[in-house]
Parts: C-alpha cells; sequence; structure tokens
C-alpha cells in the first residue's frame, strides 16, 4: 500500500466495495462527532481526535475494523454480539450493511466520555513554540539524509526503513527533539536526556528554550548519527513480559477443568496475559464467566485472544 498522510488518501487507496465501505464509515463517523474533532491518520489508521483518541477504523480483506476502546465495547457488548469483538475492537463483515445507528452511538459515547477530558494536545501546546516548529520543518525539508515522514501518535516523525529517527513537540517550559535512538548516540555536546529515568529505553530528549539555540549544523550532526544508528542495526529488543498472576473466575475454571489448564499454560505469557486482562475488565460476574466459556474453546486450541485479527 502507497503512503497517506490523511484518511481521503487512505480511503483512495482502495477500490470497489471496500472503497465504498470506507465512504460510508468515515460518513457515519463525521456526522456523530463533534464538530471540533480533529481528522488524522494515527497507528497507520484513519483517526477521529476530540481531546483524545474518538476512534480509529481501519479497512481488511474481508471485513472493516472499528476501535473505539474497551469502555464502548463493554457498554454495547449486547448490540455486538452479532459482530466479532475482542479488547477495543469489533469487525463488520463486508457482506453485511454497516449498523449506521450502533456506529454512531459508538461515537456519541466517546465523545461523552472524552468531553471533559484534559488531554496532551500538540495544537494547544505548540502555539508559543511556533518558531521552533517552523525551524524543525524548514531543516527536514532540506536535509539530504533519506527520511520519510509520516504520522504517528498525532504528530510527525521522521524514520529510516521504517525505524523512527526523530520527531518533535513543546511542552510548557521547554521545545523538545525526541531522538529514538538516541541512547546509542556519542552525544558529543552532551545534550540528551531521559524523558523518564527508569523507563525510557532508547528514546532521549534534547530540549531548547529559545529557536536561537537551536544550530543547525549540529541537530543535522544528531540525526544522521541516529540514521546511522539503523544501518548497523543498532536497537534495544523488546523484553518478554512474564505471565500473568491468574485469579478470580478464570482461576477457578483452570482448577476445575484439567484440559482447559494445560492447554492454557502452554500458551505463551503474552497471550495469557492478554485472556487473564480480557477476563479482568469485565465488571459484572456473569459477564466474567460469560468470557471465560467464550475463551475455552481458543485455549483448547491454542489460539491467542486477538489472533482472528492478525490476518
Amino acid at each position: 500500500m502507497s503512503d497517506f498522510t490523511n484518511i481521503a488518501e487512505y480511503i483512495e487507496e482502495f477500490e470497489g466495495k471496500q472503497k465504498e465501505y470506507l465512504r460510508d464509515v468515515y460518513s457515519i463517523i463525521k456526522q456523530a462527532a463533534p464538530q471540533d474533532s480533529k481528522e488524522t491518520i494515527n497507528y497507520k489508521m484513519p483517526t477521529f481526535r476530540y481531546n483524545g483518541n474518538l476512534i480509529h477504523f481501519a479497512m481488511f480483506k474481508n471485513h472493516l475494523g472499528l476501535y473505539p476502546g474497551t469502555a464502548a465495547i463493554n457498554h454495547f457488548e449486547p448490540e455486538l454480539k452479532p459482530f466479532k469483538t475482542s479488547k477495543g475492537a469489533v469487525q463488520f463483515p463486508l457482506d453485511s450493511p454497516l449498523p449506521e445507528k450502533l456506529i454512531s452511538d459508538i461515537v456519541r459515547f466517546n465523545a461523552e466520555l472524552l468531553k471533559e477530558k484534559k488531554y496532551p494536545s500538540w495544537e494547544h501546546k505548540n502555539s508559543k513554540w511556533d518558531e521552533c516548529q517552523e525551524f524543525m520543518s524548514d531543516l527536514m525539508s532540506r536535509t539530504k539524509t533519506p527520511l520519510k515522514k509520516e504520522i504517528k501518535w498525532g504528530t510527525d516523525v521522521y524514520t529510516f526503513n521504517g525505524k523512527n529517527i526523530i520527531g518533535w513537540g513543546g511542552f510548557k517550559e521547554f521545545f523538545s527533539l525526541w531522538f529514538y535512538n538516541g541512547v546509542f548516540l556519542e552525544d558529543k555536546l552532551n545534550v540528551l536526556v531521559t524523558a523518564s529515568e527508569g523507563k525510557t529505553k532508547s528514546l532521549r530528549q534534547w530540549r531548547f528554550t529559545d529557536v536561537r539555540d537551536m544550530k543547525e549544523k549540529d541537530i543535522l550532526a544528531y540525526i544522521e548519527e541516529s540514521v546511522q544508528t539503523v544501518r548497523d542495526g543498532k536497537e534495544i529488543k523488546p523484553t518478554k513480559s512474564p505471565a500473568k498472576e491468574v485469579s478470580g473466575i478464570l482461576k477457578e475454571y483452570l482448577d476445575k477443568d484439567k484440559k482447559f489448564h494445560e492447554s492454557y499454560y502452554q500458551l505463551t505469557p503474552g497471550k495469557q496475559k492478554e485472556y487473564a486482562e480480557y477476563i479482568e475488565e469485565a465488571k459484572q460476574e456473569k459477564t466474567k464467566i460469560s468470557r471465560v466459556e467464550k475463551i475455552i474453546p481458543l485455549v483448547l486450541s491454542g489460539k491467542g485472544l486477538h489472533d482472528k485479527y492478525k490476518k
């Protein structure tokens, strides 16, 4: 699929029934979303934002995926029974009509949840850093380093060979450049800092309080060094999370069903965690029981909770 930077470009990548479906769901969401919501691309999916991510959607071979989040999936569980759902996602088959009212209700439900939420917004935070933004945009338009501009997490990120290199944003006290592979940089100027000590692994920040301190030559040198780390294959491999301890209803079922117990603990720690969290998220005991009974066939067949979406 070609690169795209907005929803219209995304939709134009498709043909026939898929394009028709995308146009319809876009129209439904746009009519239901608050007037001041924003359209963008997040996680390579069309996204509407309103004090946060209002809703995502994406096209697959045989279905349209809608990603309204866990709260909406739980709230509309009865209405969503005819469709395949998972944590925060629902599938609408292309051979069935789109449930227009249900989608509209989901969008309005999320909008109400986000209505009073105070969410970091680049549009609001960047106003005092306009000169810094312009400096970086101009710099990136002239650099000879082969970088690709993408939109991730609601902001511009420049990548090389699919790896994140640099992004930036304005905060209350400073304007920051983010070097995603910063941990591997020599940092000759001793300017890079760790945003969250003990949590941030690869990413490092270069902070500025005045655009006059931003030297083109120095920034370009750091960018080129970052690109070289990718060429050299330097990266911190993600560590596997330990299996989540099982408790409550799920533990009761595992304890009384030997085959279910054996199959569950043959799964990877990640898949075990997905199942455990899926059960825990349900608020009512009857829903927890329903979910356990729903996952038993999947566990017995060695499948993970979200395997059906991995096509």
